[in-house]
């Protein structure tokens, strides 16, 4: 099979072009511009463009497939060839179902923790031996490709993004999976450029409910009222609704308690034990008992950039989280105060996405970091006006967050040096954003803070 990326470079793309190479087909792609460590792994595997930019060359009558990555335009010149051609042409999403079609799809959604849960899964069929593809959004210890294609496994584990497909189909991705086991960890308004309203996002994971096999079974969190919702509305037989399990916490370590054992765990927060029991409902349905999933899931450390640990001594720690919409900032700050309630919290949040960087969005954030002891936001000025937003103030922070104790920062350097004046003693600092607060190194601040 000979296959042709359009967009290569993207995280999901450049891995899904590695999954291909590894299977045996002939890989070639294309992209205007390739970072890392996208460019490090297609240069690992040999399939890095050798030039920078589109080449309609590139398309060929003999080709199987064209693969459209998200970034590409509708009049990108490889995709108008392909066209000419009568080329078969799939987006990311159209190409993953056709190469499980004839697998168990398991499809995790959510506004908020399904890169855990798919990753919980994973996690818990490899410790079971049992064999399955998949595609998550993130990196795992012991994972070195994220995207797992293979003619024989039975299984597929997808994690169902609600964003777009492509420039040239506008349907959210998880509506092309056709799942026979479907997720809903939350539903909480994101994507705000593509979804104008919140019932039009509420929409999209009705949508998704509704494509679930009729035999299979549509996995929902009974917490969340909208998901209640769907769930209600879903035509399917099969429906479980999942909560917290029971659990203790000992000096600090999270414990699951089930039929009077006890399951000590890497990871912790309320919404971490909300997503296991959405895993381990899933693994119940292809075969896994609770006993062998709870020992699974012990040694389970977490998703990158999830609650990810920096630095820990006796009385200071600092993680790292990709937490930036409202519900997963007020999940994360919820989850470390409860872990370590004798200590003072110092959370910053780094406004970096679309949605966040809105005067109109900005308003979900309220009262979202009243659990911080020292709440710090941070936006840049420059990033708002490369994505061709208007400007937001810092008044329009104080009264978005509806918190008197917020510090705003629109220099990271400024952050930075405030961050290493403090007193570290007894507290424990979290860094939040989709991006990395303008190249600050949270290893290197954790180290000067120990010094």
């Amino acid at each position: 099979m000979k296959v042709h990326f359009i967009a290569i470079g993207g995280s999901a793309m450049h891995n899904l072009a590695i999954s291909l190479k590894i299977k045996g087909y002939e890989v070639t792609g294309s992209d205007d511009e390739i970072f890392e460590p996208s460019k490090s792994h297609l240069k690992k595997y040999n399939i890095l463009p050798t030039d920078i930019g589109w080449n309609p060359d590139k398309i060929t009558p003999d080709l199987d497939a064209v693969i459209l990555g998200m970034h590409a335009r509708e009049d990108n010149p490889e995709l108008v060839k392909a066209k000419q051609l009568g080329l078969k042409i799939y987006s990311y999403p159209e190409y993953l179902y056709e190469q499980s079609k004839d697998k168990t799809r398991i499809v995790v959604g959510g506004s908020h923790g399904k890169t855990t849960i798919t990753s919980m899964i994973l996690h818990v069929l490899n410790a079971c031996g049992i064999a399955c593809d998949y595609m998550v959004g993130a990196q795992l210890e012991g994972f070195e490709v994220m995207v797992k294609l293979t003619e024989n496994a039975p299984f597929m584990v997808i994690e169902g993004d609600e964003y777009l497909t492509s420039a040239i189909d506008r349907r959210p991705k998880f509506h092309l999976y056709r799942p026979y086991i479907g997720i809903v960890s939350g539903i909480a308004w994101d994507h705000i450029n593509v979804f104008p309203t919140f019932d039009n996002y509420v929409e999209q994971f009705q949508i998704f409910a509704d494509s679930i096999d009729e035999k299979g079974a549509f996995i929902y969190c009974k917490e969340d009222e909208n998901c209640c919702r769907v769930a209600d509305n879903c035509p399917i037989q099969r429906k479980i609704g999942y909560s917290v399990p029971a659990y203790k916490i000992v000096d600090r370590n999270y414990v699951i308690i089930d039929n009077g054992k006890e399951y000590p765990l890497q990871v912790f927060g309320r919404h971490n034990l909300m997503n296991i029991n959405a895993a381990r409902l899933a693994c119940n349905q292809i075969g896994v008992t609770d006993a062998d999933f709870y020992q699974a899931i012990t040694t389970f450390k977490g998703a990158s950039k999830r609650l990810e640990l920096v630095e820990a001594t006796d009385d200071f720690t600092m993680y790292k989280d990709f937490a930036h919409s409202p519900s997963k900032l007020k999940a994360t700050i919820d989850a470390v105060r409860e872990k370590f309630g004798d200590r003072d919290l110092v959370a910053c949040l780094e406004l970096h996405t679309f949605s966040s960087l809105t005067a109109e969005f900005l308003q979900q954030y309220a009262h979202c970091m009243d659990k911080a002891d020292v709440p710090i936001v941070y936006f840049n000025p420059h990033t708002i006006a490369h994505k061709h937003l208007p400007p937001i103030t810092e008044e329009m922070i104080f009264d978005s967050f509806k918190n008197e104790k917020i510090k705003v920062y629109q220099d990271s350097s400024m952050l930075k040096d405030d961050l290493l004046k403090m007193k570290w003693k007894n507290k424990t600092l979290l860094m939040m954003s989709s991006g990395n607060f303008d190249g600050l190194d949270f290893k290197e601040i954790a180290q000067s803070i120990l010094k």
